[in-house]
C-alpha cells in the first residue's frame, strides 16, 4: 500500500553540484515532510536518485515531474555546470512514470516561485522610493549567489508566466576601480578569463581573500564559511575587507543587470551565499554601489532589492511551473 495517493501529487527536484533534494507537492503547496537530500557523488545519475526517492515514498504514483538544475538547459536537455550529468525529458518520465515532466535552469525555478514564498521569507534590503504602484504585470528579477552566479528575469505574459534562462555569471567581471582591476587580473592569471562567477560565489569569495593576502605580501587562504564566520566575530581585518569587495562588486552587478531588465517588480537575491551575505549587505554599503549608475542613480530607486531566505524555493517553483502548464 502507498503512502499518497495515486496520480495525484507532482515530484519535484533541486540539482545542484553536490546535492539533490527530492520532494513531493500538491498542486502550489510543497510538502516539508518529504524532503529527502541525497549526495550527488553516490549515484550514478538522476535516474537512480529518483528511483531511490520514489521507492522510500512507499513506490509514490506521481502525475508530474519537475527538476531544476545549476546548468544549462537548451531544448529539454539539462547538462550540468559542476556535475557530469546530462538530464533529458525522456530520462526524467521514464524514472518517475510521470504524465508530464519539465527541465528547469534553477534560476528559472526560483523565478517561477515568486508569488508563492511567504512574506515573513523576503527580507527587504532597498525598498524602492517610487510613489507609482507596482503593476502585477511588472519584471521582476532573480540573482542566484551560491556555488555559483546567475540570473534570469521574470515576466507576466498574457500566456502566463515565462521565466527566461541566461548564463549572466559568465560575462565578464565590471571593473570601477584600480583594486578590481587588480583582481580581475587576478582572476584572469589563474581562470583565463575573469567571469563574474569567479567572483560572486561561495569558492569567489574564498578568491578574493586570497587576492588580498597577496596584495598585503601574505598570502593565506581561507573557506568562505570560515570568512563569513571572521565577520561575524569581527577577529579578521581581512576578512571584512573581502566582504566588502564581495559586497560592492554584487552591487555593481546587480546594478547592472537591473538597468538591463527593468525590474520594476523587485530584485530577488537567492541562494546560500546571498543567504549569509544578507547580515552585511547594509553595513558595506550594497544600495550605493547598486544605484551608483551616474545620471541614472536616481532612476535605480524604482528597483526594490529582498534576500530570498526560502531554502525550498526551487522547489516550490518546480510545483507552481507544473501547475501552470497542466491548467
Amino acid at each position: 500500500m502507498t503512502k499518497h495517493p495515486d496520480n495525484t501529487l507532482s515530484l519535484v527536484a533541486d540539482i545542484g553540484g553536490t546535492n539533490t533534494r527530492v520532494a513531493l507537492a500538491d498542486g502550489t503547496k510543497l510538502l516539508p515532510n518529504t524532503v529527502r537530500r541525497y549526495q550527488n557523488a553516490r549515484y550514478p545519475g538522476l535516474e537512480t536518485v529518483l528511483r531511490q526517492y520514489i521507492s522510500e515514498e512507499g513506490n509514490v504514483d506521481c502525475k508530474g515531474a519537475c527538476v531544476a538544475i545549476a546548468g544549462l538547459v537548451r531544448d529539454g536537455v539539462g547538462t550540468m555546470t559542476n556535475l557530469d550529468w546530462t538530464i533529458d525529458r525522456d530520462t526524467l518520465l521514464r524514472a518517475t512514470n510521470a504524465e508530464n515532466a519539465s527541465i528547469l535552469n534553477d534560476l528559472q525555478a526560483q523565478g517561477h516561485a515568486l508569488g508563492h514564498i511567504p512574506e515573513s521569507n523576503l527580507l527587504s534590503i532597498t525598498p524602492a522610493q517610487s510613489s507609482t504602484p507596482i503593476s502585477p504585470n511588472a519584471v521582476r528579477l532573480v540573482i542566484g549567489v551560491g556555488t555559483g552566479f546567475n540570473a534570469a528575469p521574470v515576466y507576466e505574459t498574457a500566456n502566463g508566466r515565462f521565466v527566461a534562462p541566461s548564463e549572466s555569471g559568465h560575462a565578464n567581471l565590471p571593473i570601477r576601480n584600480e583594486k578590481e582591476l587588480d583582481l580581475c587580473r587576478f582572476v584572469e592569471n589563474a581562470h583565463g578569463f575573469p567571469a563574474v562567477e569567479d567572483v560572486l560565489s561561495g569558492r569567489g569569495l574564498e578568491r578574493v581573500y586570497v587576492f588580498l593576502g597577496m596584495q598585503a605580501d601574505d598570502p593565506q587562504e581561507k573557506s568562505a564559511a570560515d570568512i563569513m564566520k571572521s565577520v561575524e566575530l569581527g577577529n579578521d581585518p581581512r576578512a571584512d575587507e573581502t566582504v566588502e569587495v564581495f559586497v560592492k562588486i554584487l552591487g555593481t552587478v546587480a546594478g547592472n543587470l537591473s538597468l538591463i531588465q527593468l525590474p520594476f517588480g523587485g530584485v530577488f537575491l537567492v541562494g546560500g551565499v546571498a543567504r549569509a551575505m544578507a547580515p552585511y549587505l547594509d553595513r558595506f554599503d550594497f544600495a550605493t554601489a547598486f544605484r551608483d549608475k551616474g545620471r541614472f542613480a536616481g532612476f535605480m530607486q524604482n528597483f526594490s532589492v529582498s534576500v530570498i531566505e526560502d531554502d525550498y524555493a526551487a522547489l516550490t517553483g518546480c510545483a507552481s511551473h507544473l501547475q501552470s502548464i497542466s491548467t
